[in-house]
């Protein structure tokens, strides 16, 4: 039997860019609630984007490099601010 899950990473492949675009906004501003600036969104934006990237390896200096920074620290202060909890945030987003 199938999930849900099955179902998305088959489909991912599939998805054109303009609708995956389209579904990573849709997924940011869900979570950018959780963020009081707009600086940190941006920065979990460029974090996901960079996950999701076909980067050779992937830590704090290669995504933000591929965010365009200069240096890691702020996707390292991203990540040791705010809490990751998967608690009680999942109904959010699936």
């Amino acid at each position: 039997m199938l999930t849900r899950d099955d179902r998305l990473v088959a489909a991912g492949h599939s998805v054109d860019p303009v609708r995956w675009a389209g579904i990573l906004d849709e997924l940011m501003t869900q979570a950018g609630a959780r963020f009081r600036r707009v600086e940190p969104r941006r920065r979990a934006r460029a974090l996901v984007v960079g996950l999701l990237a076909g980067l050779p390896r992937k830590n704090c200096w290669t995504i933000a490099e591929h965010a365009g920074d200069a240096t890691p620290d702020g996707m390292q202060h991203l990540l040791a601010i705010y809490g990751w909890s998967t608690k009680g945030r999942q109904h959010q987003f699936c």
